[in-house]
C-alpha cells in the first residue's frame, strides 16, 4: 500500500509524468542504437547530444564535459578512482569529508585496501557544516584529491564549497564534489565554485531511477572505468540508456525552473515542522545548521525512543519518513553522519529525518505534526529508557554513590 503522505524525498523522488511520457517514446518510437551510423540510430543520437546540452547548461558546463553514467555511485566511483589512478605519478594521499555517502567513502576505503591509497578523513563541527582550514591542514605533499560533498543526504547541511576548491586549486589538487542531493535542489554553477569532477543523480529530482551523469572539467585527466566499445568519448563503454539519459534531462530543467520557488515553499514547509515538532514533542533535538542546510531537510533525535520505531509506527499510519539515508538504512549501526558531528550512538539510533518535495502541502505537514506526538508518546511508554524510568535510575545511581562516599552514615541509619 502507498503511503499517502510521502516525506522521504532524499531517498527518492518520483518521476514527473512529463518526463515518464517524453522517455515512453525512446521505448517504443525512436529505441534506435545511438552509436549506429543508419537514420534509426543517428535521429536517437542527436537527441542524447541534445539531452547532454541540457544537463550542461544546467550546471554551466560545456556539453562535452558531461559523462552518462548508471548512477550517481557510479559517477562517485569514476571519479575518485579514475582520478587518483590518473595521478598516482603525482602522489597517492586523498582528502575525504567524513560524512560522504557511502558511494565515495567506500571507494576511498577500497583504494586505501588495494591500491595503496593514503586517505585522511576530516569532520565538521557539530552543526555538519566543514571548517575549510581542516582541509587546508590536512594537505601534503602527496595530495592528488580531495572530495567533499555539496549537500549531505541525512542532516541536509551544505558545504563551502567554493572555498575548498579554491584550497584544492591554488595547490593544484583536483576537487570533486558529489552533488547527487544538491543538483535540481539549488542552484550549482560549476565555474562559479571551482569545481574539478561533479556527480549527479536523476531520482533525486523527478527523473527515472539508473542514471546518472559526471561533470568532467576540460583537461582532466581520469582513467576509464568501464571498458568496452569506447561511448561517452571513451570514458564510459556500454550502450546509452537512451530513455534515462532524455528523462534526467528533462527533470533536470524542471528542477532547475523551480529553484526559487522551491527554495520558497519547501523552507517554509520545513520551518512549520521544525516548530511543529520542537515545540510539541520534548525531548528532541534539531540535528545540523539551521540556516545552510537544503531548504526540504528536517533531521531530529528523540530521546528514548529508536528512529526505527518511529519510522515503522508513522509508516502505519500512512506516512513515509526515514531514520537516515535509505542507502544504509537496512543496517543496524548508527548512522556515520550522526557520530560524525559528536552525537552518542544512543542520540543517532533516535533519529528521523524529514524531507520535503515540490508536492508536499501544508496539510500534509499539518496531519504529520497531529500524528507525530502520540506516536513518539506511545513508544516512549513502551521505551525501558523512558524519562520516567531514567529519573528512578538516576535516583537509584544518586543512593548507590552516596552509600559507598559516606558508608558509616548509610549504615547506622539502616541500624
Amino acid at each position: 500500500m502507498k503511503n499517502k503522505i510521502y516525506f522521504d524525498h532524499s531517498a527518492t523522488t518520483p518521476v514527473l509524468p512529463e518526463v515518464a511520457e517524453e522517455m515512453n517514446r525512446y521505448y517504443i518510437d525512436e529505441w534506435g542504437n545511438p552509436s549506429s551510423l543508419y537514420q534509426t540510430g543517428q535521429s536517437v543520437k542527436i537527441k542524447v547530444d541534445e539531452a547532454r546540452a541540457k544537463v550542461a547548461d544546467a550546471i554551466g558546463a560545456d556539453p562535452k564535459e558531461i559523462v552518462f553514467s548508471g548512477s550517481g555511485t557510479e559517477a562517485d566511483n569514476y571519479a575518485i578512482k579514475g582520478a587518483y589512478r590518473a595521478k598516482l605519478k603525482k602522489g597517492n594521499h586523498i582528502i575525504c569529508f567524513g560524512l560522504e555517502h557511502p558511494a565515495v567513502i567506500e571507494p576511498c576505503k577500497y583504494l586505501e585496501k588495494k591500491e595503496g591509497a593514503e586517505v585522511t578523513y576530516v569532520y565538521p563541527d557539530k552543526t555538519g557544516v566543514l571548517d575549510s582550514d581542516a582541509i587546508e591542514e590536512a594537505i601534503t605533499d602527496k595530495t592528488i584529491l580531495i572530495t567533499v560533498m555539496m549537500a549531505n543526504n541525512v542532516i541536509g547541511t551544505i558545504q563551502p564549497i567554493k572555498e575548498i576548491s579554491k584550497i584544492a586549486r591554488d595547490h593544484k589538487i583536483t576537487f570533486h564534489t558529489d552533488a547527487v542531493q544538491a543538483v535540481g535542489n539549488i542552484k550549482v554553477d560549476v565555474d562559479e565554485l571551482g569545481i574539478d569532477l561533479l556527480s549527479m543523480s536523476a531520482h533525486k529530482f523527478h527523473g527515472p531511477k539508473g542514471v546518472g551523469a559526471l561533470y568532467v572539467r576540460k583537461g582532466m585527466s581520469l582513467n576509464t572505468l568501464i571498458h568496452g566499445g569506447s561511448q561517452e568519448r571513451g570514458r564510459r563503454s556500454g550502450t546509452e540508456n537512451v530513455a534515462g539519459i532524455i528523462g534526467l534531462s528533462r527533470a533536470l530543467e524542471i528542477a532547475n525552473k523551480e529553484i526559487d520557488f522551491k527554495k520558497e515553499h519547501l523552507s517554509r514547509l520545513r520551518d512549520r515542522v521544525v516548530k511543529g515538532v520542537l515545540d510539541n514533542i520534548p525531548d528532541v533535538s534539531y540535528i545540523g545548521d539551521t540556516k545552510k542546510r537544503l531548504p526540504g531537510n528536517a533531521c531530529f533525535s528523540f530521546k528514548y525512543i529508536e528512529g526505527e520505531s518511529l519510522v515503522l509506527h508513522l509508516d502505519m499510519a500512512g506516512i513515509a519518513t526515514s531514520s537516515g539515508s535509505a542507502c544504509s538504512s537496512k543496517s543496524l549501526e548508527p548512522s556515520h553522519v550522526l557520530l560524525g558531528i559528536g552525537m552518542s550512538a544512543v542520540e543517532a539510533h533516535g533519529s528521523l529525518r524529514v524531507t520535503l518535495g515540490r508536492s508536499s502541502t501544508e496539510e500534509e505537514v499539518d496531519e504529520f505534526l497531529e500524528v507525530l506526538p502520540g506516536v513518539v508518546d506511545r513508544l516512549r511508554q513502551m521505551s525501558p529508557f523512558n524519562a520516567e524510568k531514567e529519573e528512578e535510575y538516576l535516583d537509584e545511581t544518586e543512593d548507590h554513590n552516596i552509600a559507598h562516599e559516606h558508608p558509616d552514615q548509610h549504615f547506622s541509619a539502616e541500624s
